[in-house]
């Protein structure tokens, strides 16, 4: 995101406000009541309020942009230089459960709609994290969240429920653009409301700056390898257009509302998203390249966490 166009698009939203306020060292009319200022003062906080909604609203439209990205996966054990597991996520304890099962990442494990080639998910294989969570318990919602979130108002249900969730996103690298749900928080942090919701870069200082983590589907896709640098922004619903994102997961509205049979597989695509589909009869013969494979993307993963 460039600083001075940004600083330029506030400005033209902003400036307008600042014109409009009263010089302070100018008198008032002698007609012009308490009330009259009273009216005034609400119209200016109501015109400022509906501009910080609008500012809020341009920057969640905007790409974040050279944002470095690692690979995470469903069911991600620990190891010593990271320690966290990926069973659980932020928001589901049994994530893994949910999921359906192990989100393989070694790519003779991957099917050719890229999911997992041993078992159809539960929820959608294009998932992705983002460092912040707006609910603290299953109870708690952060206080910030109905200022920061735009959409906080419309989608807020309950206390302790995250209007975060499974909201959509674009990722895109180089001339490809992927779309997946925000399913879990990180990479190593889950307060950076500055980043994901604001102008600033990320805070997270590990792994070489990464401000989002990127599952197996949507590295293959985009023919991404984890600390490549990518843009993403959230999208609405009807900006999400037709691909393999759409065919799986009770999460997903596109699934539940009737894509139950994969449309969209390898075949559709060219280039980086292409990969070759793993049957039963070669996947034995695979097993140890495989394994090989997923000890590499461990050993790069550990890599950036020096």
């Amino acid at each position: 995101m460039r600083c001075c166009s940004l600083t330029r698009k506030l400005a033209y939203l902003v400036l307008p406000l600042l014109v409009a306020v009263p010089n302070a060292h100018s008198r008032a009319p002698a007609n012009v009541s308490i009330a009259n200022a009273a009216v005034s003062s609400s119209a200016l906080s109501s015109e400022l309020s509906a501009t910080i909604s609008k500012t809020r609203a341009l920057l969640n439209n905007l790409w974040r942009t050279n944002i470095v990205a690692t690979v995470f996966w469903v069911g991600e054990q620990p190891t010593e230089k990271n320690p966290t597991t990926n069973i659980a996520s932020s928001w589901d304890t049994l994530w893994m459960s949910s999921f359906g099962g192990y989100d393989d990442p070694a790519p003779a494990k991957r099917g050719s709609d890229f999911r997992p080639a041993s078992f159809v998910p539960r929820q959608n294989p294009f998932y992705i994290a983002l460092p912040y969570n707006d609910v603290i318990d299953d109870q708690t919602t952060k206080p910030e969240a109905a200022k920061i979130i735009p959409w906080f108002k419309e989608d807020f249900e309950r206390k302790g429920k995250s209007v975060c969730h499974n909201r959509w996103i674009a990722v895109r690298h180089g001339n490809r653009t992927c779309y997946a749900q925000w399913s879990d928080c990180g990479p190593f942090k889950t307060t950076d409301a500055n980043y994901v919701f604001g102008g600033d870069r990320p805070a997270n200082s590990k792994n070489n700056g990464a401000g989002i983590d990127l599952a197996p589907a949507v590295r293959d896709y985009l023919g991404f390898n984890s600390g490549d640098k990518c843009d993403w922004r959230f999208v609405k619903l009807d900006e999400v257009p037709d691909g393999p994102w759409k065919n799986y997961g009770a999460n997903n509205s596109f699934a539940k509302n009737g894509a139950t049979t994969p449309r969209f597989t390898s075949s559709n695509h060219s280039g980086p998203g292409s990969i070759i589909p793993v049957t039963q009869s070669d996947s034995a013969s695979r097993k140890l390249s495989g394994n090989a494979r997923l000890e590499e993307l461990r050993r790069q993963r550990d890599k950036w966490l020096k």
